[in-house]
């Protein structure tokens, strides 16, 4: 993140009490003496910059021991990205929050399996997800979103960085992806489709990863540091993975999906019914910081006709974990789902509209497919009217009310949503 000067207007406030008795408690003094610090040593820096109006106040200047108070009273991870971004001085007081750090596993390489080819390793790295939505004076479109993680500014990535004011935008976490360092899902330069990390013993630092490669699912344990295949797998190839309560989740390109034990590594089948005449491209999408909800979303390709991924129907399903099945779902209350990711990540995200304020451009009970084919698509929505008679009500479509242009897709995508031309 590239450091960013503060405007001469900006200013620190601290509200304290004034004592009701004239012997002050030992917390209202160390709080009347914080307060005298930071107002000596504000009003310094505005007598500083009236002196001298073309610069803004040398925020390096504030005492060191003010600098440690602030620091540990911030609570948010991006308070402490604001703070490091004032000076770099501050850098040494304001750490790098820990929750919005990557972390890496450097694993042995999967790429002749099954044969292991000695000291061959391949990297691991798991980031959060925010969505960043730049910040208007009317929250009214269009609107600009960006999808992706963050990383200390001297952490080099290998490709150009997407570089945010982050003060200009509202932020929402969207859990955490995971990508192999080098591989590209998409790509068909290897048979690498995608990976999926959970930990099975906090104490131990024990966990279990899952790639998709070829035909197989490849399992990892950290106790054993070697890959195996899965067994009574689909044949197919997979397409994504995802982590649910405590387990893997495998969607394949058949419409196969299958939900695979860490500890036991055994499969259960959870294929959704057939649509006749059709084929599909499924999705998982979890829900929720406490794993809520699992979404399988479905787009349906009628067989022998033109594709136009404008017309494209879906089918959206909620897990029902006891039963073990697909339950269809017409609402999805205040939630918005983000089908795609990005750069070469894996998994999909998802968020409340509440936290999005009224008329952004995005709405809840909606989806947002924001990795495309092509750089530009419309939000969808079920029971949409196209003016058709022929055309189904009762699926998920495209809501042509609002269009969103993708304007990048690595290593963060960015969307614009604008109000369509009827």
């Amino acid at each position: 993140m590239a450091p960013r000067k503060k405007s001469p207007n900006m200013v620190w406030v601290v509200k304290s009490k004034q004592p009701a008795k004239t012997t002050e408690p030992a917390t209202d003094k160390k709080t009347s003496s914080v307060s005298s610090l930071l107002s000596d040593s504000v009003s310094k820096l505005h007598l500083s910059s009236s002196e001298d109006h073309t610069s803004p106040p040398d925020w390096s200047t504030l005492p060191e021991e003010l600098l440690h108070i602030i620091s540990s009273k911030l609570e948010d991870r991006f308070d402490f990205i604001h703070a490091r971004s004032v000076c770099r001085p501050w850098r040494s007081i304001f750490p790098y929050p820990s929750s919005s750090l990557r972390t890496t596993y450097s694993l042995p390489s999967f790429r002749k399996f099954p044969r292991r080819v000695s000291g061959a390793f391949c990297t691991l790295e798991r980031f959060p997800v925010f969505l960043f939505r730049l910040l208007s004076p009317h929250n009214t479109p269009p609107s600009q979103f960006f999808v992706g993680g963050v990383r200390p500014d001297n952490q080099t990535p290998r490709s150009d960085p997407t570089l945010l004011n982050i003060a200009d935008h509202q932020i929402i976490p969207l859990g955490h992806m995971c990508r192999m360092v080098g591989y590209d899902p998409n790509s068909l330069e290897t048979s690498y489709r995608g990976v999926a990390f959970l930990e099975v013993n906090e104490e131990n630092g024990e966990f279990v990863v899952l790639i998709g490669y070829a035909h197989d699912i490849l399992a990892l344990r950290s106790t054993e540091m070697r890959w195996s295949r899965v067994d009574d797998c689909s044949r197919a190839d997979c397409s994504d993975i995802v982590t649910f309560r405590g387990k893997f989740y495998a969607v394949f390109i058949n419409g196969d999906v299958f939900a695979i034990d860490p500890y036991t590594l055994k499969t259960t089948p959870l294929r959704p019914p057939n649509i006749p005449g059709c084929g599909r491209c499924n999705y998982l999408v979890p829900y929720g910081d406490d794993d809520d909800e699992l979404y399988l979303v479905e787009r349906i390709i009628v067989r022998n006709q033109v594709l136009s991924f404008t017309k494209l129907t879906c089918r959206v399903s909620v897990l029902d974990v006891e039963a073990g099945e697909w339950v269809v779902v017409s609402d999805l209350g205040d939630r918005v789902l983000l089908v795609g990711k990005p750069g070469n990540s894996s998994g999909n995200g998802s968020c409340s509209a509440k936290e999005l304020p009224e008329g952004c451009g995005v709405s809840g009970g909606s989806m947002l497919f924001i990795n495309e084919i092509f750089d530009e698509t419309f939000p969808y929505k079920y029971g949409v009217d196209t003016g058709n008679p022929g055309d189904d009500l009762n699926v998920w479509r495209c809501s042509r009310e609002t269009r969103v242009s993708i304007l990048n897709k690595s290593p963060m995508v960015a969307l614009r949503i604008e109000r369509a031309e009827l």
